[in-house]
């Protein structure tokens, strides 16, 4: 039997920002992964960072999320993001120069114009353009193009360098993490928590739960009930050209993202989901949404019909039925947090940051109460008793 002041249920990009968080506070931290860390959703996704408001839908999303309730949240992982190199010590190819959203009707340069409005209330620099001022800044851009907005604190950094560089940075701080070292159990004792693995038994105050898609099962462990919706997003990589490219271009409607990274890529993502998730949680790419991701990005970039694809994959994500994010400590469950959902990748630092605080008792540095647990939890006797054996282990 082993204690810790907190172990953290996922090695993605998540658990390893609030890894780094509570370790440089000096607690003794265990991270769990049930696999290889950075190995699902927070390694397979597009890397982009999200400053400006987001689109409100994509493709099969049937309830647009609250992007104006995003802004302070968008801003403040902004600023995080501008220090996070620095802080790890580590390249992780983070770039900053500035995106464009387009609109192509009417109604998408109404919303357009509507969430400049709220950024300019939250501090965010954006601007408006129209479709012809905004092909003559980014001359790529296509005919069907009729307005744009421009943040220049835009951007993306490389989904497969970040996680490793938090955790790295949690080790050099004394916490340990234990890969393919799945939690098959959750028992509330007392004033603290037994975590059951494989590997042993580890008793602690405070269990935190960012296991992404699986955020779900996790707590059903602990006896809570999290309604969540996991979906799978897909994403294409062109062949390496020439610098093509120099800024991250969405869609305010269709929740297309494309961008160049570093290695000459160019990346399409977020638009046209995956295949459904199967039970333990794989996804696979869709020929369909191949169709449609692909023939969007050509619509709106032109350029792109003439590029030759390289790949194509399909990565897990932590969905919420009202497809807003979730932080915060699960009511009725003492010692237990979430955190998943929304723009996880662009939120890291910030989650990271935030957990601790709350786990620390601390202000956090913006008010997290609209992504709370309790709208979507459901907890009771059954979070004090042992859970069966037998669970999909996580």
């Amino acid at each position: 039997m082993t204690g810790f002041d907190a172990v953290i249920i996922g090695a993605g990009v998540l658990g390893a920002a609030t890894a780094l968080d509570l370790a440089e506070s000096g607690l003794s931290v265990l991270v769990l992964e049930r696999g290889a860390p950075n190995r699902e959703g927070s390694g397979t996704t597009a890397g982009n960072l999200h400053i400006q408001a987001v689109h409100t839908r994509r493709p099969g999303q049937s309830v647009p999320l609250d992007s104006r309730a995003l802004l302070p949240a968008q801003k403040a992982s902004g600023d995080l993001w501008a220090e996070a190199e620095e802080r790890l010590d580590a390249d992780l190819e983070v770039r900053r120069n500035g995106g464009f959203m387009v609109a192509e009707t009417p109604g998408q340069c109404a919303e357009l114009r509507t969430k400049h409005l709220w950024e300019e209330q939250s501090g965010l620099r954006t601007e408006v353009l129209d479709g012809d001022a905004a092909r003559e800044a980014l001359p790529l851009l296509g005919p069907t193009v009729e307005a744009a907005t421009w943040c220049p604190d835009d951007g993306y950094a490389n989904p497969l360098k970040v996680a490793p560089a938090y955790l790295a940075a949690a080790r050099r701080n004394a916490a340990q993490v234990r890969a393919f070292t799945p939690v098959t159990g959750l028992e509330r004792r007392g004033a603290r928590w037994r975590v059951e693995t494989p590997a042993g038994r580890y008793d602690t105050p405070v269990v935190i739960n960012v296991a992404g898609p699986w955020l779900g099962d996790v707590c059903a462990m602990a006896g809570i009930r999290l309604r969540m919706s996991p979906v799978a997003i897909q994403m294409h990589a062109t062949v390496r050209e020439r610098p093509l490219l120099h800024h991250l271009v969405q869609h305010i409607g269709e929740g297309m993202s494309v961008k160049q990274v570093t290695s000459g890529n160019l990346l399409i993502g977020g638009g046209w989901p995956a295949r459904r998730m199967e039970q333990e949680g794989r996804s696979h790419a869709s020929s369909r949404s191949l169709t449609g991701n692909v023939a969007q990005a050509a619509r709106i970039l032109p350029v792109l019909s003439g590029l030759r694809l390289l790949r194509m994959w399909a990565g897990p994500l932590a969905a919420t039925p009202d497809e807003m994010p979730l932080i915060g400590a699960v009511p009725g469950a003492p010692g237990f947090y979430v955190a998943g959902g929304t723009y996880a990748f662009t939120f890291a630092p910030l989650w990271g940051e935030t957990l601790g605080r709350l786990i620390r008792e601390e202000q956090p540095r913006v008010d997290v109460s609209p992504f709370s647990p309790d709208r979507l939890t459901e907890t009771g006797r059954a979070s004090l008793t042992p859970t069966r054996k037998g669970v999909t282990p996580c």
